[in-house]
Formats: C-alpha cells, structure tokens, sequence
C-alpha cells in the first residue's frame, strides 16, 4: 500500500470517526431535549379523595408504614428529606421534605392531592412526580393510605426543600428515548384501590406486602437493572422460582428474615442494594407472607 493510499483511508477513518461523535452528540442532545419534555409533562388523573384520619389506630399504622415501606429511607426519619443516591460522578438524588416544617412540599396538599402523589406519582400540579416510587404504592388500600398520611401530617416540623434528580447527559438521554421509566408511566391510572386483606401468614397479605418490591425487582419480580440506579449498582435478583432466582438461598421464612434484619445473605456475604432502613423494620407476619408468597410464584424468565 502506498503512503497516499494509506493516508487517504487515514482521512476516511477520521472522517468516519468524526461523523460518529457529531451522530452520538445530536442523539444525547436530541434525547435530552426529550427528557425535558417529558419530565414537564403533566397527566390529568381524576382521584377519589381518602379522607384525613388523626386517630391514634391510623396513626399508629401509618407510623410503621413510614418506618418499613421505603419512605424513610428517601424522606429521612423526620421526613425532612434524604439524599441516597450519589455516585460522585454527577448523579444525584434526594427525596423532597414532606414534613410540616418550611420548606416543604407538601404544604396545603388536599386529599386528593395526597392520593394523586402516592398512588399515581404525580404531583398537585399535574407534573409527573420524578423521584417518587409509586409503582410500590399503587396498591395501597384507602386504610393504610389514610394511615400514611395522617403519620406524616402529624410529623414534627423540620427544615428541608424540593427533590433533587442530577442525572448525567446520558441518563437524562435514555429517559428521553424510553429506555428508563418514570413511576407514572408504569401505573395503571384506571385501577380501583386495592380491597384490604386480613393481616396474616397467607399468601393474599403476602401480595399486598410485595407490591414494595415492584419498583426495584419489577412488575414480575423478575429481577434486572434497577431503573435510576448507578452503573455500578448489581442487578436486582430474581425472587420468582427457577434457575437463578436469589429465593434458593433462604430454606424457610426465618432465614429470610434474618437478611432483612441483617443485611447479609446466609453464606455472610453482604448485599449491596436493598432498602434495609425499611426492610428491618417490618414485622414478623409481613415477612413471613412476603416468604410465602414468593414462594410460591410461578417460574418466570429472568430480567
């Protein structure tokens, strides 16, 4: 080969190269405009309001609700916010302060407005609501919803402010195109709430509880990459039977609980990524229905 002829595939291949990085660019500046836009967009979803409850039983619930379904560890034990995510890299994520203190966002909600941001992740103004998981919360009866609300309602006023959602260019982008998903878009709005079932050992109460594993292992329990997470956080497990499924691990309810507790696998090995805040917060009868059910699931492919 000739020295021109190779300088000549030397210009074709930097050509090809730049016309790569112009067609990456215009595709992360092309899906970061559309994450903007659907970020703002607002869903009009008609609610039945769940009245406000300040008795001591809803209290009460709604304080072990707060304490073991996730919210602490987004809002913090005082409800004044929490950041947890924060890879060092640019993504950043906190949840918003939804105590009575200054700052909050919540301030003035209605009960339809509390329906609307729980179960249907949107917010009073229509917005979709970025950082709040209401995939797991969906099915909440209108009992314990009410029970939630009156806990945080009646939460000592503490100082905090708005949500924070840093996502690098590339993140922002995958949203943009679909291929992340906020909480709205993966609820079903024209559902009615859930009917209660009886607390106990059973699969039914099993259900209920499960519906706080959706937003990280899936609308299936099939486990794979956790949506919004950092790159370098595992894949959810697979918790429905089958080959592969992370409910081998755990020979009876008592063993399962004991990860909740602990935050380790029975061979001592740490998990990296699961709410344990909340986790080891439940009670006894809601880990053993979870076991149950989960146990009970049929094979499903994993992912």
């Amino acid at each position: 080969m000739t020295t021109t002829t190779t300088r000549r595939w030397l210009k074709r291949i930097a050509l090809a190269l730049l016309i790569l990085i112009a067609l990456a660019a215009a595709a992360l500046f092309a899906g970061d405009r559309l994450a903007g836009h659907k970020m703002q967009r607002k869903l009009d979803i008609a609610v039945k309001p769940v009245p406000f409850r300040e008795d001591a039983a809803a209290l009460e619930r709604g304080r072990y609700l707060f304490a073991s379904r996730g919210c602490v560890d987004c809002h913090g034990a005082q409800g004044n916010g929490r950041t947890f995510v924060d890879d060092g890299k640019g993504l950043r994520i906190a949840g918003p302060n939804i105590s009575p203190g200054p700052g909050s966002v919540v301030a003035g909600y209605t009960p339809e407005d509390w329906v609307r941001a729980i179960r249907h992740g949107v917010g009073r103004n229509g917005r979709v609501l970025m950082v709040m998981p209401s995939e797991d919360y969906n099915r909440f009866t209108d009992e314990d919803l009410a029970s939630l609300v009156a806990y945080v309602r009646k939460l000592e006023p503490a100082a905090g402010g708005a949500a924070v959602l840093d996502l690098p260019l590339p993140m922002r982008a995958f949203y943009g195109f679909g291929l992340m998903h906020d909480a709205a878009s993966k609820i079903d709005h024209t559902l009615a709430p859930a009917q209660p079932v009886p607390d106990g050992v059973t699969v039914a109460h099993g259900a209920y509880v499960a519906n706080m594993c959706l937003g990280c292992h899936g609308a299936k329990l099939a486990g794979g990459k956790i949506p919004g997470g950092p790159p370098d956080w595992p894949e959810a497990a697979r918790l429905t039977p089958g080959e592969g499924t992370a409910m081998t691990r755990y020979a009876d309810a008592e063993a399962f609980a004991r990860m909740f507790k602990t935050g380790m696998r029975p061979d001592g090995t740490p998990i990296k990524v699961m709410p344990f805040g909340s986790l080891g917060q439940m009670n006894d009868t809601d880990v053993k229905a979870l076991y149950l059910y989960l146990k009970g699931l049929p094979a499903s492919p994993e992912g």
